[in-house]
């Protein structure tokens, strides 16, 4: 079982400490320590629920490619290549699904409801995606990537994303074409209009340019929800969508409202 994420703690703690020294000696309000600590919370929590759901996760994965297609092998480079792609390929359609079906939303609007913008919103993790989130990645151990492989590469790109979760760099130049930055990331994170709904990619941005979904950092950005949720409750950042959507699955007087409750995108059931 791979345990990359768990080896860069001290890097991802050292950064956050150097985020916090620029914004303290430059004066930028970046940090609050109430979100802080919700923040840091979080992440503990999706730790916990997810050690052991990578088990079940490695399960399938390894069910899967029982069935494989091709047999692709972990010592070649371009094994590791192709699936660099491959994976960042599934986590733009698992990503902009998570925001595009209300269901899936209820899991990752918890990633959104900081109205800060700094490395510990990176730790801000939702506690329900090991049960939303990996099917997404099920089309690479049945292409024959092999499912360890897989999982550390999902690891390796969730360690790139937490680097772009800041506001101490502006631009990385020419590489704003081929990458996910900093300056694309927190258009993904702004609730301005122009910006929701955006920058889905996870190393790459290109997926974005392709499929439609890119928008360049231009206006100030405003982080955040459209309607912020204004509590540094754990629990209830955890959980807010889902008791809303269900309330709304109550007020539904049919099934096809309910389908509308669950499956549209967020805001487009009004009880």
């Amino acid at each position: 079982m791979d345990n990359i994420i768990l080896w860069f703690i001290p890097v991802f703690v050292a950064s956050l400490g150097a985020e916090l020294l620029w914004a303290w000696k430059g004066g930028h309000e970046v940090y609050e320590k109430k979100d802080t600590l919700a923040c840091l919370t979080m992440g503990l929590g999706n730790v916990i629920i997810a050690a052991p759901m990578k088990f079940f996760w490695l399960w399938l994965f390894t069910l899967v490619y029982r069935y494989r297609l091709f047999d692709l092998p972990m010592s070649a480079w371009w094994s590791w290549a192709l699936l660099l792609v491959g994976d960042d390929f599934c986590y733009y359609w698992f990503h902009r699904c998570h925001h595009r079906i209300r269901l899936l939303w209820c899991t990752h609007v918890n990633h959104h409801s900081s109205q800060r913008f700094n490395f510990a919103v990176a730790l801000r993790q939702p506690w329900t995606e090991a049960f939303t989130g990996y099917w997404f990645w099920l089309p690479l151990p049945l292409l024959g990537f092999h499912p360890v492989a897989v999982l550390i590469q999902m690891s390796i790109s969730l360690i790139y994303q937490f680097f772009i979760h800041t506001e101490t760099v502006r631009s990385l130049g020419p590489l704003e074409w081929l990458l996910n930055t900093p300056s694309h990331h927190r258009v993904h994170h702004g609730s301005n209009p122009r910006y929701l709904d955006r920058n889905y990619g996870g190393i790459f941005i290109v997926w974005d340019r392709l499929f439609g979904s890119f928008e360049p950092e231009g206006e100030p950005v405003r982080y955040g929800l459209t309607k912020n949720i204004h509590t540094f409750n754990p629990l209830k950042i955890a959980f807010h969508e889902w008791i809303a959507m269900f309330r709304d699955v109550a007020r539904a007087r049919s099934l096809r409202e309910v389908w509308r409750v669950v499956a549209k995108p967020p805001g487009t059931f009004a009880a």
